[in-house]
């Protein structure tokens, strides 16, 4: 049973692919044929991030592992912009801001902050006491939905509340 399971898994060719990342190809495809230099540029970018991803856990990417990837992306260009901000460089935050934009559109629909909020007391009530264990608790329930400092915020206001 054993040597049938390993030569199955050598000769099958079925890859499940992220549906997610089919979707930044798609994109990138059409952002070549419009002749977008700028998207073009952005999407091929977090598609080599991607690949880059899917090479460092030596499996197929998951729509978790891509949402990961583009937001890694846009707070590296959240940094940018900060730093383009404090020196007077209004173009170049200008364009971050707008790449920002356009990575935001792939990303699954925001959680309430008030889902988090309920989910942070939650946590807080079932004896998290410290802001590491009500992330611990908080994050995975919403992993690839929610921003991690949005949860961490919400969670410090209402350890201090307590």
């Amino acid at each position: 049973m054993r040597k049938q399971l390993a030569s199955k898994g050598r000769t099958g060719t079925f890859k499940v692919m992220s549906q997610l990342f089919a979707r930044l190809q798609s994109e990138l495809n059409s952002s070549r044929k419009a002749q977008d230099k700028a998207q073009t540029l952005l999407l091929s970018t977090i598609i080599a991030d991607a690949k880059n991803r899917k090479i460092e856990l030596m499996r197929e990417l998951t729509d978790d592992d891509v949402v990961d990837v583009l937001r890694k992306g846009i707070k590296r260009r959240k940094e940018s912009v900060e730093m383009y901000d404090k020196h007077g460089r209004a173009e170049l935050a200008d364009k971050e801001r707008a790449e920002i934009a356009g990575l935001e559109k792939f990303l699954p629909a925001a959680v309430d902050p008030a889902e988090l909020r309920a989910a942070v007391k939650t946590a807080i009530a079932g004896g998290a006491t410290t802001i590491g264990a009500v992330m611990g608790k908080v994050l995975p329930q919403f992993k690839g939905r929610a921003d991690g400092s949005t949860i961490n915020a919400i969670a410090r206001e209402e350890l201090a509340a307590k």
